[in-house]
């Protein structure tokens, strides 16, 4: 099980010490060029941020099939019987799914290599209109046939009714499609509501971007949608929720690996104890030069929003560790923000922030690896349904204030205070953590139960 959650993390680790002046990789095409000296252009479709998050949607996933199995196994949940029809064949409905699905892949996914010059821009042509429309509608039959084609095997003269058990842990294959959509979903509703002045210039443009989304914002909707999925199932939502606590903070910090290697502008304040190098490097300046520097940064950048209004804080390194992990340029960014970086072979993405900033992903990343190492190492003791989820719930909203404090968002203004968007929720978090811990031996009993003793695994 370590490898298999730390393997993300040993890539990244990899990154910084190949080249501490070009870690930063808009897509897997850069980063098998920069690493191995292979060049692969279908890997340019593969956005960076995009992979760590399949990455840690995938080893969340497993780690929370293993909590679930255990907690079958202690009794905690027991299993739910369903019947289902065998030997029917391939009706219209699944035909045209698999047609559907088909076709979008074809005329988007494999359209991109065959559209002239989508390759240049992938990301542009992923969410516009154009695509291969003979591939796609190839495609779409094809996965249509197969579909008929794997039904017709099975088919029997007379199709018959079985009733199988379904353990909580056979649901996760849902449970990731829901909070992966759900999730995503709710991160572009409230980012756009974060941004709202950027949202009525471009709605239609800003719902579709990939870019702008605000973790929080998939949290919530996400967790309302699997509280509907689980409560119309009869299984107790809040044994889920201890369940998940583990996998929900070991998948936030691999997501944040993501951002820090894509340089998603999900970044910190400048600090101002370094100036940026033309080739992205980072160098300590004097308080003379730094106040010269962000003079001129306020004048050049100010309204491009690239990293506020120059919020900023004077902070050297310390205790032998490395300038970069204290101020980051973000060259090669995937939102090519910045100036143009000298010496760049990344092709259009050679810009670096002139100012560093704190490079807040990799704290997150860390902190998030610590916080969930210690729910893995204490969940066995919690006996109170509720009370795991309570601490995960107190350890983000206060791993996320902290952050905040350093930390570039847009901020409100309301009763002579300007918190951000994530330091009210984190703060909600934390007062909803203690009430829980508290109150969670008044919550009412699991919808129903079985004896440890028996088997614990689907049939």
């Amino acid at each position: 099980m370590v490898f298999i959650y730390i393997t993300p993390f040993a890539t990244f680790c990899l990154t910084l010490q190949h080249n501490r002046t070009a870690f930063m990789y808009p897509n897997l095409y850069y980063l098998f060029k920069d690493l191995f000296g292979i060049s692969l252009p279908f890997l340019k479709i593969i956005n960076s941020f995009g992979f760590f998050v399949a990455v840690a949607f995938l080893v969340a996933a497993w780690v929370l099939i293993r909590e679930l199995r255990r907690k079958q196994a202690e009794g905690i949940f027991t299993y739910t019987e369903t019947t289902i029809t065998v030997g029917k064949p391939a009706e219209f409905p699944e035909l045209l799914l698999n047609f559907v699905l088909g076709f979008i892949l074809g005329y988007k996914i494999i359209g991109v290599f065959l559209v002239k010059n989508a390759l240049n821009d992938p990301q542009s042509f992923i969410f516009s209109s154009q695509g291969s429309f003979l591939t796609g509608l190839l495609l779409g039959l094809f996965f249509a046939v197969l579909k008929w084609w794997e039904k017709n095997k099975v088919k029997l003269a007379k199709p018959e009714e079985r009733t199988i058990r379904i353990w909580p842990s056979d649901r996760v294959g849902d449970v990731t499609i829901i909070a992966a959509i759900a999730g995503f979903a709710g991160a572009k509703i409230f980012d756009n509501l974060e941004n709202w002045d950027r949202f009525v210039k471009d709605p239609i443009g800003n719902l579709i971007s990939p870019e702008g989304l605000t973790f929080y914002g998939g949290l919530i909707v996400a967790t309302l949608a699997l509280w509907y999925y689980f409560r119309k199932r009869k299984i107790r939502f809040i044994n889920i929720c201890d369940a998940a606590a583990p996998s929900l903070i070991l998948a936030y910090g691999l997501g944040r690996i993501g951002c820090h290697v894509a340089g998603d502008g999900d970044w910190g304040i400048i600090n101002s104890a370094y100036l940026s190098n033309a080739d992205g490097t980072v160098a300590l300046t004097t308080p003379a030069k730094a106040d010269s520097a962000l003079a001129m940064y306020n004048n050049m950048y100010m309204e491009t929003g690239m990293t506020g209004v120059a919020d900023h804080t004077p902070v050297k390194a310390f205790a032998g560790l490395p300038d970069w992990l204290f101020a980051y340029s973000y060259p090669h960014n995937v939102n090519k923000q910045g100036i143009a970086t000298i010496n760049c072979h990344f092709d259009d993405y050679c810009n670096h922030l002139p100012l560093p900033v704190f490079p807040t992903p990799l704290y997150e990343i860390v902190m998030a690896l610590l916080i969930f190492a210690l729910l893995w190492s204490v969940r066995k003791k919690f006996k109170t349904a509720g009370r795991l989820f309570a601490v995960y719930l107190m350890l983000n909203g206060i791993e996320r204030f902290l952050i905040e404090q350093i930390r570039v968002n847009t901020k409100y203004s309301f009763f002579g205070i300007h918190p951000t968007q994530a330091e009210l929720i984190s703060l909600f978090l934390v007062i909803a953590g203690l009430f829980l811990y508290w109150y969670a031996p008044k919550l009412k009993p699991p919808f129903n139960s079985r004896p440890a003793t028996e088997e614990a695994k689907p049939t």
